[in-house]
């Protein structure tokens, strides 16, 4: 299986219930309702589990358990339903720890607008944190609002500001090419994740925990296209409430010529992968790719279209 492509799980009355039962119990109540949640999907989902037993294999340096994989699963729906709580309350429910907050003030503060790349590492959601902390600047998020419709809905309901923020990738690549641009040169933050590729979706395989996987060349290229300070950003969870939100400088500008394109992008693209590798060594439960990811395969070299990276919940 080459992505976590499953429908929505338990569509639009679980997402209600759990969004109900969170908003009006309170998160403490409705983390216990995880465990079970979280059960059903390890008891029910083996491609899943395979592809965590996978990967945590290569990070733990010890025979994976189930209760290794089990507690990874968990861990992303802890994540997951944290997400209503940014949306719907700031990280007034959290305890957020900042690192490189003054490397991002320092790019805002140019005026150049920032382009923050992260993966499914963590809580994505977790920049919401920012917002009490610079409010006077906006930030974009791209997200494929059509991969995960019932779940957007919900979201967007608690928190309108911030769905009429996101640019959409679904809406095809110039189009959010161009939405990028005009905020970037608004002075925003805009966002994207960059370690996973999509069916057709050109990409580059640079080593990665061991063996070399494959990741996509659709966040650089918009990168070397929007000419902008780049900023590594991760929301690692720390269990309970606590959130470490990470800024990490990666380049004042990427330059990617056509004349060395393969040679470039193989040289950032495995900047990023090591510095994912870190992070996944250090924090090994808090990387969320539930698919076989060193078996995707791709082109071997970015097609002249540019595929948009798009932002899921998996």
């Amino acid at each position: 299986m080459s992505h976590w492509q499953q429908r929505e799980g338990g569509g639009w009355f679980a997402i209600w219930l759990i969004r109900t039962i969170a908003l009006r119990l309170g998160r403490t109540v409705a983390r216990l309702l995880l465990y079970p949640i979280a059960l059903y999907f390890f008891l029910r989902r083996a491609d899943e589990r395979a592809a965590s037993r996978a990967y945590l294999s290569r990070v733990l340096h010890r025979p994976v358990t189930q209760r290794d994989v089990f507690h990874h699963i968990h861990m992303f729906a802890a994540t997951l339903l944290d997400r209503l709580f940014f949306l719907a309350r700031g990280e007034r429910d959290f305890d957020v720890d900042v690192e490189g907050l003054a490397e991002l003030d320092r790019c805002i503060d140019a005026g150049r607008g920032v382009l923050l790349i992260g993966s499914h590492q963590g809580s994505f959601e977790a920049l919401r944190a920012l917002g009490a902390r610079r409010p006077e600047v906006p930030l974009r998020v791209v997200l494929d609002k059509q991969k995960t419709p019932a779940l957007t809905a919900v979201l967007e309901a608690l928190a309108p500001d911030v769905g009429a923020a996101v640019i959409d990738a679904s809406r095809g690549g110039a189009s959010v090419a161009l939405a990028m641009a005009e905020g970037a040169a608004e002075g925003a933050m805009v966002a994207l994740l960059a370690d996973r590729g999509h069916r057709n979706e050109a990409v580059r395989r640079v080593p990665f925990l061991g063996t070399p996987a494959p990741f996509p060349v659709g966040p650089w290229l918009l990168a070397s296209a929007l000419k902008v300070p780049v900023i590594l950003c991760m929301g690692i969870y720390l269990g309970g409430n606590r959130y470490r939100l990470i800024f990490e400088a990666f380049s004042e500008g990427i330059d990617i010529p056509r004349a060395q394109r393969a040679a470039v992008l193989d040289d950032v693209i495995a900047r990023y992968a090591s510095r994912l590798e870190h992070y996944a060594r250090v924090h090994p439960f808090n990387w969320f790719n539930f698919y076989d990811f060193w078996q995707e395969t791709g082109p071997a070299d970015e097609p002249a279209a540019v595929h948009v990276p798009r932002h899921s919940d998996a």
